[in-house]
């Protein structure tokens, strides 16, 4: 089992003066600790609600994710690098193609391209960016990732979709990571974003506070959708995104472990977990000590 770490949250001591410094301190912690790979979330505000209440409100800190990773990648030397995940209405297909290519060339070859059907209409609306329906963002997503393939691919030809039409698909350097950076689809939804996993991702990315009954129904709907289009569902990598708060009084590495027990069971192979607390750097730490060691062979 993989274990990866989300920072979600850029709201730490020391203000902005002092973000630059604790964000490589935490990136090279989870380099060291053997994480496999970090992620940023894709937002321009916080996205703290009842739900999320560790992340706090939309006036805290939100770094912009592309120009983080690019940070991050010079920091580091091994983890793997990408957005949990992008909205797809922030930035045109064809210029966000050629950023996560940059990505994974200045990297070293350790890219994914994480995407989604983006929901935060607060933000977008913020910010001057279209917000078009559920069904055309969607729809947006499939061209999105269409364009991708031929970009990273031999075709340098036009793409002429219903939403977005390119003159000339040319992507130079091509990425290190062959054939291409994982395409990662983060979201659960039965008919439409489990169903574009199974026709185009190499990744898909369910919450776990879902629920493990929920977590094995949402898989068991992927394996049908990947019958349907005849795709092999073990080329997939299953992944959930996990919040835990270890410390003394809250979480244990036993408690971590347990679950990592428990999701693996369910056919989940990469674990991504962010912290209220990863600021601390110790829970890091413990990670790399007495957790990715343990579950390395489930």
């Amino acid at each position: 089992m993989k274990i990866g770490l989300q920072i979600p949250n850029f709201t730490f001591s020391g203000g902005s003066a002092g973000l630059r410094e604790k964000l490589a301190q935490i990136a090279r912690s989870a380099d060291d600790c053997g994480f496999h790979s970090l992620w940023v979330m894709d937002h321009f505000f916080q996205i703290g609600g009842p739900d999320r209440a560790f992340l706090g409100p939309a006036e805290d800190y939100m770094l912009e994710g592309y120009s983080t990773l690019s940070y991050l990648a010079g920091m580091t030397k091994k983890v793997k690098l990408g957005t949990m995940v992008t909205g797809v209405v922030y930035r045109h297909p064809g210029i966000l193609v050629k950023t996560v290519t940059t990505l994974d060339v200045l990297s070293g070859g350790r890219a994914y391209f994480g995407i989604g059907a983006a929901w935060f209409e607060r933000e977008a609306r913020g910010l001057g960016i279209p917000f078009p329906t559920v069904k055309e963002r969607f729809e947006q997503l499939e061209e999105t990732i269409q364009i991708a393939k031929q970009m990273w691919s031999d075709n340098n030809g036009p793409y002429d979709g219903k939403h977005f039409k390119l003159g000339e698909t040319l992507c130079n350097p091509q990425p290190l990571t062959k054939p291409h950076p994982p395409i990662l689809i983060g979201g659960a939804g039965e008919k439409k974003t489990l169903r574009l996993v199974a026709q185009y991702a190499d990744a898909c990315n369910l919450f776990a506070g879902m629920g493990s009954e929920t977590v094995r129904n949402k898989l068991d709907l992927l394996k049908q959708h990947c019958d349907a289009v005849g795709r092999d569902y073990t080329e997939i990598e299953k992944t959930t995104l996990n919040t835990i708060h270890l410390a003394p009084g809250k979480k244990t590495a036993d408690d971590v472990i347990k679950l990592c027990h428990e999701q693996a069971a369910l056919g989940i192979q990469h674990v991504i977990f962010n912290m209220p607390n990863i600021d601390e750097i110790e829970p890091l730490e413990v990670f790399g000590r007495e957790i990715i060691p343990t579950v390395a062979e489930l």
